[in-house]
């Protein structure tokens, strides 16, 4: 499914246009095209490249999948990568959703599946429609806008869902000690996927002030958008080290309750260990003092409880119990 826009003179004119009118809306001073290929098929990849003169490589890039987050130069044309990134609290997964597009000095061509979401970059161009007399720069400028703005999201949730489960971390139930440390792995592979799409973003906005698409009028916005790029790329990078620090915590934590068992296991331990030795010492087959006596009895119950009493209260003033 394609979506088309016509801007001219920086008043939108006509709105979903087949592709085929894209060559005579150009004919004419002061247009701009926007055209946006939904999953498009082969034919409409050949006929965009036709039409815009696109690279090749460009468009081999367009259909990758995986494609890492770019800026790349061609004669006549941009071509930009990046990812829109969305994070799922409750299953702490983060869903990302690759874009495309190819940028010429009149036309904007974006490329993506259709769990991008478009429509919020169309009411960010609606939104900051009096800069769209600068043309392609005012689309490219209000795409990004939308994307950043999704990593800062992304990332503010992250940090949240980090938060609540350092909460976590001193919990004693045997439950809540596995889920702490399903949901810390979980998070920790969500904030390494975000850091992989965030971080190039730095050389993209970078590469695009530099371009010709940006003037002295709408280099203050992108600089400001770079300012947000850096801003989320810092962040990610503190919750890295806010992760590692959550695991180390846990690993602690996990030792400490270790040696709380450990002293509790010690403690009950020497306690019957007390009527043990005295039931075995006074289970002799051999003559003592007592033997064959009530007095024995008396005697051998009387140490088994004043033995086991005091190892008790001893271990008890030590926090051992």
């Amino acid at each position: 499914m394609a979506r088309t826009r016509l801007y001219r003179n920086g008043d939108l004119v006509a709105e979903d246009f087949p592709l085929d009118d894209i060559s005579e809306h150009l004919r004419a001073a002061d247009t701009v095209v926007w055209l946006d290929l939904e999953s498009p098929t082969p034919r409409q990849y050949e006929q965009v490249q036709e039409e815009f003169g696109l690279h090749q490589l460009a468009i081999e890039d367009a259909s990758s999948p995986r494609e890492r987050p770019k800026l790349g130069h061609y004669r006549g044309h941009l071509f930009l990568s990046a990812y829109q990134a969305g994070f799922d609290g409750h299953a702490g997964a983060l869903a990302v959703h690759p874009v495309a597009a190819f940028i010429t000095s009149r036309a904007l061509i974006t490329v993506h599946d259709d769990g991008f979401d478009i429509d919020a970059v169309v009411k960010r161009w609606d939104d900051t429609a009096e800069l769209a007399a600068h043309g392609v720069a005012y689309l490219v400028h209000g795409m990004l806008d939308v994307i950043v703005d999704g990593h800062f999201d992304a990332v503010q949730e992250l940090d949240d869902a980090l938060e609540a489960l350092e909460d976590q971390l001193f919990e004693e139930t045997p439950m809540a000690v596995r889920a702490v440390q399903q949901r810390s792995f979980r998070l920790r592979r969500s904030l390494s996927h975000l850091r992989k799409i965030v971080l190039p973003m730095r050389e993209v906005v970078n590469g695009l002030i530099r371009a010709k698409i940006v003037d002295e009028e709408t280099a203050p916005y992108y600089q400001d958008l770079y300012d947000h790029v850096l801003r989320v790329t810092e962040w990610t990078e503190s919750l890295r080290d806010f992760v590692a620090t959550i695991l180390e915590s846990n690993l602690a934590v996990q030792g400490n309750r270790m040696n709380n068992i450990m002293k509790k296991v010690t403690s009950w331990a020497a306690i019957i260990a007390v009527p043990t030795a005295v039931t075995g010492y006074y289970g002799q087959n051999l003559p003592f003092p007592g033997f064959e006596h009530r007095s024995g009895f008396v005697v051998s119950a009387v140490l088994i409880v004043a033995l086991s009493v005091t190892l008790y209260l001893t271990f008890k003033r030590k926090d051992w119990l």
